[in-house]
């Protein structure tokens, strides 16, 4: 989905950084590399990309963002917010989502679109900007997390576009999460994937197909659909996009979620 929304993007005119802020494979192999690293690469016109390291994350945002010296040796200052890292909630997600807020204040690209955690991790990194403000009373790392939060809650520069899937447990999980996560950031859409069309055959046509996959592929179908169709009414409205049958490389199915979401965005 967030290859999608980066190609819709890029198809716009706009300038695009993707991060994935989870792992280098998923997102890299959608929009067309074996992996990505955490320098920003072209992927593909108007599109750059690139995954957060823990690491490289810590050491830039000591130089950068707490303005240390170039010169001054980062070694014991990393290992100890590593081991803060480790212990105190807050910083590990401070640092990731840092970096994704970072580039969004870069004039180098119209829009960074990031492919966030799940549901039951993505609070906690909404979340950490305000975690750190309260353990820090004072100096750049309190104000480095205030800026951060205050970035997330302005809908004119940040806004968030849940996933689900038509089925009970995410359609649940996603209704729950929508309150946590609206306190620290404008929801902007709720896209409903792998939505199943309707079979087009009526139930008396499938009735009469002599037994076998045929009519077994069909009886399936149609209570899947039936189901998906009675959580749907649970969700707001926002974008459908299809359950893509057949076999398809990452990169056809990207640009296939990206020309569904070109017409609903």
């Amino acid at each position: 989905m967030t290859a999608g929304l980066a190609i819709v993007a890029a198809r716009r005119g706009m300038s695009v950084l993707a991060i994935s802020m989870t792992e280098d494979l998923g997102l890299g192999t959608h929009l067309g590399v074996d992996r990505l690293g955490y320098a920003a690469q072209e992927v593909r016109p108007g599109i750059h990309a690139l995954t957060i390291d823990r690491s490289h994350a810590l050491d830039e945002y000591i130089r950068l963002q707490l303005h240390a010296p170039r010169i001054a040796p980062l070694g014991p200052v990393a290992r100890g917010l590593n081991a803060l890292a480790d212990t105190v909630p807050g910083i590990r997600d401070i640092i990731t989502i840092g970096k994704a807020l970072f580039e969004a204040r870069s004039d180098r690209w119209d829009v960074v679109i990031a492919d966030a955690p799940p549901l039951g991790q993505v609070t906690s990194y909404l979340r950490a900007p305000t975690t750190i403000a309260g353990l820090v009373p004072v100096g750049r790392v309190r104000d480095q997390a205030l800026l951060y939060r205050d970035q997330l809650a302005d809908p004119q520069l940040s806004s968030l576009a849940l996933v689900t899937t038509p089925e009970e447990l995410p359609v649940v999980e996603s209704l729950e999460s929508i309150d946590p996560i609206s306190e620290s950031i404008q929801i902007a859409d709720l896209i409903t994937n792998r939505s199943l069309s309707p079979l087009g055959v009526s139930g008396k046509t499938l009735a009469e197909l002599p037994a076998g996959p045929h009519r077994d592929a069909g009886l399936l179908h149609r209570g899947l659909h039936d189901a998906q169709r009675r959580w749907r009414t649970e969700l707001p409205d926002g974008p459908e996009i299809p359950y893509l049958f057949g076999v398809h490389t990452p990169g056809e199915v990207a640009a296939r979620i990206a020309d569904h979401l070109g017409t609903e965005l």
